[in-house]
């Protein structure tokens, strides 16, 4: 099996569990693709990028910003917004003269555009809750962030661990049974800073 959108190798699992064969490959691969899915949804988004770019469709927070998932380049960004609410994107928008896209200098900081700010013009809301901007773009992050990838590699360790104790027992000791603890303290505190809110 092949890990796809995994956020780390194979070969730096194997590498943090000191395995040089290729016997338990497709566990391992497993545990990485279970522990990338997990950390999407820790945090509410995902650190893969698109290879081309869709569209999806927002409603402004308000009337100068519109919250979006995170884009990772400009390449294919077209903003079109519905100006009738009839639901139709009948206008285009222009970066630099009607948004701009923040964080500032983002993308040269290989993080993602979060947010459309609005310049010489105003994001249109809707009375009935319609969603009045649409989006292509190309989705996620250009690279992975580091931190994304060492907690990945806890995961899935700790993933590919638990088959020698799958009810939740690791050992015993002087003090008793030792339990797997159900959160790792260190990936957490590692994906803490990239969690958001997710966006409806």
């Amino acid at each position: 099996m092949a890990i796809t959108n995994g956020y780390c190798t194979l070969a730096e699992l194997k590498a943090a569990v000191r395995i040089t064969d290729s016997i338990d490959d497709t566990l391992l691969e497993n545990a990485i693709e279970a522990a990338s899915r997990r950390i999407d949804g820790a945090c509410n988004r995902r650190f893969y990028a698109d290879g081309s770019a869709s569209a999806r469709v927002y409603i402004a927070s308000n009337s100068n910003q519109v919250m979006v998932d995170d884009i990772y380049t400009l390449t294919g960004l077209v903003v079109q917004v519905d100006t009738d609410d009839d639901g139709t994107y009948d206008a285009t928008r222009t970066i630099g003269t009607d948004f701009s896209t923040l964080p500032l200098n983002c993308i040269a900081k290989n993080e993602p555009i979060t947010t459309l700010n609005a310049l010489d013009y105003t994001w249109p809301i809707s009375s009935v809750s319609r969603p009045l901007v649409q989006v292509t773009a190309r989705w996620g992050w250009a690279a992975v962030p580091d931190a994304i990838r060492e907690a990945t590699v806890l995961l899935a360790s700790r993933q590919f661990k638990r088959y020698d104790s799958p009810l939740g027992v690791a050992g015993f000791g002087d003090l008793g049974t030792i339990m797997v603890r159900r959160v790792d303290p260190d990936v957490e505190a590692m994906i803490a800073p990239y969690k958001i809110i997710a966006i409806v």
